[in-house]
């Protein structure tokens, strides 16, 4: 993850349920005064949006709420689409690996990087039932031993 020195505000956790994230990037987004005031409050939400590139090749996020700041006198629309920023050869890597059949473009998150909104973004293909239940399964052993581990070590003392 390159959010290392930034802080979450909000995480699409159904992303990674859904999806297999084979490449993720961070890129900026066009805001306007009110919205990065709402951002900085922790009132956005990323569930049900997804990413995509118009036909002059720009990238822009659809579906993400972000609530509109009472105390603004010029509000913005919560669910308009935004532009997001990224450098031409990122945004180049990003569209091939699109192209290919059964990637889409999917928000991982939104944080805070030195005082900018930030957006991560994962290249994705969408996870089989039986992956689902497959990773459910591992989860669950995974939890099943812990708790024995943990027993185990009481035990001992």
């Amino acid at each position: 993850m390159s959010n290392e020195t930034g802080r979450v505000i909000s995480r699409n956790r159904k992303a990674r349920h859904d999806y297999h994230v084979l490449s993720s990037m961070e890129v900026g987004i066009v805001l306007v005064g009110s919205e990065i005031k709402s951002i900085r409050s922790g009132r956005v939400s990323l569930s049900g949006s997804y990413a995509s590139f118009d036909n002059r090749g720009e990238l822009w996020i659809h579906h993400m709420h972000i609530a509109e700041y009472p105390q603004a006198r010029d509000n913005h629309e919560p669910y308009r689409d935004r532009k997001l920023l990224a450098h031409l050869n990122q945004l180049r890597r990003m569209r091939r690996m699109v192209q290919e059949k059964g990637n889409t473009l999917v928000p991982l998150d939104v944080h805070l990087s030195n005082g900018k909104a930030k957006l991560e973004l994962g290249v994705c293909t969408g996870k089989k039932q039986h992956d689902r239940r497959q990773e459910i399964a591992r989860k669950d052993a995974d939890m099943a031993i812990r708790k024995q581990m943990k027993e185990r070590n009481r035990s001992d003392i």
